[in-house]
């Protein structure tokens, strides 16, 4: 899923400031969190107005992949203060000019190929998107004079974690390409802050999950693959464990980060809610309620494991925090809402998920 916001650098009355919010694939499952942020119901037709910062403009410049849906922002297509464009990244051309056109001082960026499994399978991809793309978008940054850069990472740039969570101190260790091609990213923007003195903000998060995500994640894939009759595919003994944020906490994360954080610091997202992925996908059984506890082992299903895969990623996110930020979405109620979205979602929501459900898909 690929995404960039760029955000004008605001002061703590957003009331009084005009703003340009410029994101890389804004179709993708995390601008639906940002709704309730910058957008609220006009009327009984579920048309949009903006909310919480009202001089906002998005300008929504997506590739369209298929991570990707334009059914996801149907609510708000005719917002005034909204404006799509089909692009890449890597178009230097079209960022620039986006950025001068509009303005545009602070870059949220968030564009990524994302999936470890897909990053095994087709290794250059993610070079292409998460270390050439990020470069791009830093020169784009450096050449418009952008005041405010955040760059956002991975917890898994980190490797494995044994014991109290990593704070952002914390040596990178990362070991599958996906990972590595997210920590290369990281290493050009530290050369941009220190050769050109751009003023970048790195976030470092858990998992995240939610409504509208694309299922190529373990969330979605195990709830869709239970839904059509299959079982969950567990990598070798199902015991590596991850934690999950919801995408509401996400969003709120970047709010304080924007408006409070300071540049030339690292912030790391992190969650209570840690779980093993057979104890994941054993939930989501019995949420959908395919079996009793006792036999929620019938839907499990062993297969080979990944190439490398990580037991355990953990962070400390104290400031984050020391900013104001916590985690307000309960973990079992989200998984509710998540399980409840998934059950209504007709597959046309993507142009082709199914290839995704797959054990170790490849593209």
């Amino acid at each position: 899923m690929y995404h960039i916001i760029s955000w004008s650098l605001v002061a703590v009355d957003s009331s009084a400031v005009t703003c340009v919010i410029f994101w890389y694939g804004f179709c993708g499952f995390l601008s639906i969190a940002l709704f309730p942020l910058v957008f609220v119901s006009g009327d009984n037709r579920h048309r949009w107005q903006v909310k919480k910062y009202p001089h906002y403009h998005i300008i929504n410049l997506d590739v369209l992949d298929d991570c990707a849906s334009l059914k996801n922002v149907n609510e708000i297509s005719d917002c005034a203060n909204y404006t799509f464009c089909r692009g890449d990244i890597c178009n230097r051309d079209l960022v620039t000019h986006l950025l001068k056109a509009h303005s545009v001082d602070t870059i949220i960026h968030l564009a990524a190929q994302s999936h470890v499994d897909v990053s095994f399978g087709n290794p250059l991809l993610h070079s292409q998107t998460n270390i050439l793309g990020t470069h791009t978008l830093l020169e784009c940054a450096r050449s418009c004079q952008i005041k405010r850069f955040v760059h956002v990472s991975t917890d898994e740039v980190y490797g494995d974690v044994i014991g109290e969570g990593v704070d952002e101190s914390g040596a990178l260790d990362p070991t599958n390409p996906y990972a590595c091609s997210k920590a290369a990213a990281e290493f050009i923007a530290r050369a941009y802050m220190k050769s050109y003195g751009l003023p970048v903000v790195i976030t470092r998060g858990n998992n995240v999950y939610g409504p509208h995500q694309y299922s190529e994640k373990v969330v979605p894939k195990f709830i869709l693959r239970l839904l059509d009759g299959q079982t969950c595919c567990l990598h070798g003994d199902g015991e590596t464990r991850r934690s999950y944020v919801h995408v509401l906490d996400v969003v709120d994360a970047f709010d304080k980060i924007l408006h409070n954080g300071l540049v030339y610091e690292v912030y790391n997202i992190g969650s209570k809610s840690e779980i093993s992925i057979k104890d994941l996908a054993i939930k989501l059984i019995l949420e959908l309620g395919l079996r009793d506890p006792s036999k929620a082992h019938e839907l499990l299903e062993f297969v080979e494991d990944r190439n490398i895969n990580d037991r355990r990623y953990a962070v400390d996110d104290s400031k984050l925090r020391a900013l104001g930020w916590k985690q307000k979405v309960d973990w079992d109620q989200g998984l509710r809402d998540t399980v409840a979205w998934y059950k209504t979602v007709p597959d046309s929501h993507w142009k082709d998920h199914r290839k995704s459900l797959s054990p170790h898909p490849t593209a």
